[in-house]
């Protein structure tokens, strides 16, 4: 599909096409919605469910009964009756609902009555000294290469930190014939004390029984190394990993420490957000229904705080449930009490997990010459520095080192610079906040800017 052959309006966008967003499409088509759904990748799945309509992998062993579930609701929304657009880039939304969208290098502005925003999770930052070396990437990088062109790690692989998508590629990787050379395990006992008094709800949430025998999977076939400082060392590329000043050959390094909410659309729209101390990261201010501060859109699925494939479907459906009833009332939808109480099983537990897997501030908060935000490549100390000559923010902290206005708009720095100056400052997050987002929020050329069809409704919504 083009960008011309859009419609200029809908009653509801939804942004992102992983379970979140397709379980939202889906109920919002078939209350009778004109709805359309945006996801940049060539095919919808997110990144839970990552090539679910085409995947390369034969084997469903291999990722999983939970992975193989997306099959479902991808059809589902198939459908629903839809629009379902792929390969497209949502560059920008405001307050006026009016969405740039970008289509193969063709731009152009559309109006909604209701947006969901399901935009999902990334990789929180993982700054350790090397992390810029070829060979170092993240763990969800190479998931997202097994699942959609099912490419395996070869050579030397270490893998390095914590959380649930740790142990969970590890077993996909050995699942798939893979070798591990070492898994550093960078939990801390201090963490299993705060987890306890969340222990009796975990075992009865789903993730229990699933995740002893995903961790009873992999220590049997791997080599588990506790870790509290981690290095890659190499010059031309990574040639071993220092876990705690022993020496590991590598050829591959594979960083996770969790996930967090992707705020920059929401952000750059205006949505409020605060700091989350348990998860350690920005979460939108959200009502029960999922929706935002700013009137019409919503924020579901991981983007509203990280939950899980599952619990970001529910979130998506009672998302759509109130855009439809809002919209068309007295139209056939869903009990949404129904998902609420699927969605309150899901996140079951959820809080024993966040303790458990939290990652420790040495990871967080790097020292010395390790660099902080890479598409600028500043240091930790230059940020430490500069939070001391009186800095106050990652706002004004972009006058004094730039970062966080490269192509990744914050995405690889932004939770490091503000936990950095607020470690400074001797203050907390909330504080000292977040990037101020501005649109383009997703790069995008000048040539596809100047495409924007300008129509007398269009150039209303520019002029604005």
């Amino acid at each position: 599909m083009n960008a011309a052959d859009l419609a200029p309006s809908y009653d509801l966008v939804v942004i992102g096409g992983g379970p979140a967003g397709l379980a939202a499409a889906a109920t919002a088509a078939r209350a009778g919605l004109a709805t359309v759904l945006f996801d940049e990748n060539p095919g919808v799945g997110g990144q839970i469910y990552r090539g679910i309509t085409a995947n390369p992998v034969r084997n469903r062993a291999i990722l999983g009964d939970d992975y193989w579930a997306g099959a479902a609701l991808a059809t589902e929304t198939k459908n629903s009756g839809a629009l379902i657009v792929t390969g497209a880039t949502v560059w920008s939304l405001d307050r006026t609902l009016t969405v740039g969208i970008s289509i193969a290098g063709q731009a152009r502005l559309l109006q909604a009555k209701r947006v969901i925003i399901a935009t999902g999770s990334l990789e929180r930052p993982f700054p350790i000294p090397g992390w810029t070396l070829p060979g170092v990437m993240t763990a969800g990088g190479a998931q997202t290469l097994l699942k959609a062109q099912g490419l395996v790690p070869s050579g030397r692989t270490v893998m390095a930190g914590s959380g649930p998508l740790l142990w969970l590629l590890a077993a996909q990787i050995l699942r798939a014939g893979g070798k591990l050379e070492a898994i550093v395990d960078t939990g801390s006992k201090a963490n299993w004390l705060r987890a306890a008094m969340y222990l009796p709800d975990f075992l009865l949430s789903p993730y229990f029984k699933k995740g002893l025998a995903l961790l009873r999977e992999v220590k049997a076939k791997a080599l588990i190394i506790p870790g509290r400082q981690i290095a890659a060392i190499g010059t031309d590329k990574l040639r071993e990993v220092d876990v705690d000043g022993r020496r590991l050959p590598a050829d591959l390094l594979l960083l996770h420490q969790g996930v967090v909410p992707n705020v920059n659309l929401a952000n750059a729209a205006g949505v409020a957000h605060r700091w989350d101390k348990r998860q350690l990261c920005f979460v939108p201010l959200l009502d029960q229904d999922f929706q935002s501060s700013v009137p019409g859109i919503a924020v579901a699925g991981d983007g509203a705080g990280i939950a899980g494939g599952t619990a970001a479907a529910e979130r998506g459906r009672i998302a759509a449930i109130a855009a439809v009833r809002a919209l068309k009332p007295g139209a056939n939808v869903p009990d949404p009490q129904t998902a609420r109480q699927r969605l309150q099983q899901e996140e079951l537990g959820r809080a024993f997990l966040d303790e458990l897997y939290r990652p420790i501030e040495a990871l967080r908060q790097p020292e010395g010459d390790t660099i902080a935000c890479r598409c600028e490549e500043v240091t930790a100390q230059q940020i430490r520095e500069t939070a001391r000559l009186g800095c106050e923010g990652p706002n004004q902290m972009k006058a004094f080192l730039r970062c966080g206005m490269g192509p990744c708009q914050g995405r690889l720095c932004g939770l490091t610079v503000t936990e950095l100056i607020a470690n400074e400052r001797g203050t907390t997050p909330d504080e000292v906040g977040y990037y101020r987002l501005r649109p383009p929020v997703k790069p995008i050329t000048l040539a596809e800017l100047a495409s924007i069809p300008i129509s007398e409704a269009e150039r209303k919504a520019v002029e604005r």
